[in-house]
């Protein structure tokens, strides 16, 4: 089974793009409390999106499902409505699949699930080493839709240098080995295009398949429309790259003798990159 696409945008042009090209997944980020604080200095995307983007959306595209993720449970503030509320907006808007982020504890994601009421399917992005640590209590919860392994702040968590050294380091592997005994599908982390990324794209979609992986993020990468600005190329990009991708999957599938000889040239790469990164620090101490 392909694995199922998803792209960030609040734009419904690119939105229409991404979906006609055969994205599986529009992803509206309303995430923004504590993210700055916690990525700040850090080359990561930060969107902030609206509940109104979430029904700009949801109006725009008809065959992909609308995934949006929330803010990490909260209290109701001067400056932002409880996540009580946001939840209820968010599907009166037109959410598909909620997505709730940075939770640590079982109670958070009680929380969540108990506000949700089964109305729209869930998504966890399990990226604290606190979430990490009850995972085996969270995943005796009921009504868990989906799993997902937010690479960037699960590895600032863990003070690695590199996200992809939880690959390394068999923390995904791990995890991905208990969502899957307990019935519940997952990915982890993002893709480029075929041929891009410091971790090429295709290392990558293998070790999704060897881990037995159901969804990947295009990132910013694939299609950065904050540089590319011009409509026809945004289109060949997203028509061009999704099919070579799915073309790429489909020799994934018929050869898994790669699976171990990938992890062995992940391993080498990701080493390779996080040695460059020390020998950079120790340049200007």
């Amino acid at each position: 089974m392909a694995l199922s696409l998803m792209y960030i945008t609040n734009k419904p042009q690119i939105a229409e793009i991404a979906e006609s090209a055969g994205v599986d997944r529009i992803f509206v980020d309303m995430e923004y409390i504590g993210k700055a604080d916690r990525q700040g200095g850090m080359d990561t995307v930060q969107n902030h999106h609206t509940l109104e983007d979430v029904k700009t959306i949801a109006q725009t595209i008809k065959k992909a499902k609308l995934l949006v993720r929330i803010n990490p449970i909260h209290e109701k503030s001067k400056d932002y409505i409880s996540s009580e509320e946001e939840i209820d907006r968010a599907i009166k808007n037109g959410a598909d699949i909620l997505m709730l982020p940075y939770f640590k504890t079982v109670r958070e994601v009680e929380t969540f699930l108990r506000f949700v009421n089964g109305r729209v399917k869930t998504m966890l992005l399990l990226e604290t080493p606190e979430a990490v640590g009850v995972v085996d209590d969270i995943l005796k919860l009921k009504g868990i839709d989906e799993i997902f392994v937010g690479l960037n702040d699960l590895s600032l968590g863990y003070g690695k240098k590199f996200m992809f050294e939880l690959l390394r380091d068999g923390t995904v592997e791990e995890l991905c080995y208990k969502f899957k005994k307990a019935n519940i599908p997952y990915g982890f982390g993002g893709i480029a295009a075929l041929g891009k990324g410091d971790l090429p794209a295709e290392k990558i979609i293998i070790e999704h398949y060897r881990m037995g992986s159901t969804s990947v993020i295009l990132s910013r990468s694939f299609c950065n429309t904050n540089e590319v600005k011009d409509i026809e190329t945004i289109k060949s990009i997203f028509i061009n790259g999704i099919k070579e991708i799915r073309d790429y999957e489909k020799t994934v599938v018929i050869h898994s003798e790669y699976f171990e000889s990938n992890k062995q040239e992940i391993n080498r790469i990701v080493d390779k990159i996080v040695s460059r990164q020390k020998s950079g620090e120790e340049k200007w101490m």
